[in-house]
């Protein structure tokens, strides 16, 4: 809480993602405020939700903590990681129910193979995240007329580039991550080492070795960590592209968008455990050293 106390009295807006399994027990350490948002991980349905989570009840729990946070006056949002094997009505029918609940909006996105994932065997492709999100959006058309109007809380073209009607690279150092061994390269979901500084996080990482159609690891990623921010800059570049989809909306037939060749990306390297390992054997020295110095 104290963190974002003071990120709030800087003037910054806090997203604060959570699997909402303690927010009972601390939500009283936070104030509402216009410029803070729970953002609650549901990742559909009881069945979806339990199943991707692995573990039985938590569906519920998560329900009643956006009841328990909006009844409490905070901003209130949702994450929703979609998997291989979502149905599209299902999937429909779960965003309706959320529609309903009146919150601030989803922020929805395709699971991503990434190296440390448990189980690497329910992420989905690009093609499969394209006609995924087409079925999808193509429901909300429908649940629309009905008077179910679901609020996303991403960049219209950023949702537009799920349905495969954009072509675009990412961006990682849009959505950067800082953790306790430092800022991550080369981006959220991929841990290749780590800088002390943004700045050297810029200015020392390859950003060419890396993204869709220049690393094998990164192929079949789709993540709003990478593209929302490539989506938001297009958007300010070409401001007309949103204002066609806020008339037309998105497409949900046809022709999709020419996707990056895949053919010449380079081989993945599997090396995030041995960063992990030196980084904390690193803390593990420093720590053995403070604690030498203090015995002294």
């Amino acid at each position: 809480p104290q963190i974002v106390e003071a990120y709030l009295k800087m003037g910054k807006y806090v997203i604060l993602c959570t699997n909402a399994l303690l927010l009972e027990k601390k939500i009283d350490q936070y104030k509402p405020h216009k410029n803070f948002c729970w953002d609650i991980h549901l990742d559909g349905d009881k069945q979806m939700h339990d199943k991707s989570v692995d573990q039985d009840g938590v569906y519920e729990r998560a329900i009643d903590a956006i009841k328990l946070s909006k009844s409490k006056g905070f901003r209130t949002s949702i994450n929703c990681t979609l998997f291989e094997g979502a149905d599209p009505d299902r999937v429909a029918t779960f965003f309706d129910m959320i529609a309903d609940m009146d919150i601030e909006g989803v922020m929805t996105s395709p699971g991503y193979a990434y190296e440390r994932a448990p189980d690497q065997e329910h992420f989905l492709n690009r093609t499969r995240t394209k006609e995924l999100f087409r079925a999808i959006f193509k429901r909300g058309e429908e649940s629309k007329k009905r008077g179910k109007h679901w609020k996303f809380t991403q960049s219209p073209l950023f949702l537009d580039f799920l349905a495969g009607n954009q072509t675009y690279a990412c961006t990682p150092w849009g959505n950067p991550t800082r953790n306790v061994f430092g800022w991550q390269r080369p981006c959220y979901l991929l841990g290749e080492g780590y800088a002390k500084t943004y700045k050297e996080l810029i200015e020392t990482t390859d950003w060419d070795k890396y993204g869709v159609g220049n690393y094998e690891k990164c192929a079949d990623c789709m993540v709003h960590s990478g593209f929302e921010a490539t989506a938001v800059m297009d958007s300010v570049k070409k401001p007309w592209k949103v204002a066609a989809l806020a008339l037309k909306g998105i497409k949900t037939d046809g022709a999709m968008a020419k996707d990056i060749p895949l053919d010449k990306a380079r081989k993945a390297e599997y090396v995030f455990s041995t960063h992990v390992e030196k980084k904390m054997a690193e803390i593990h020295a420093k720590k053995a050293e403070a604690q030498a110095i203090a015995a002294e």
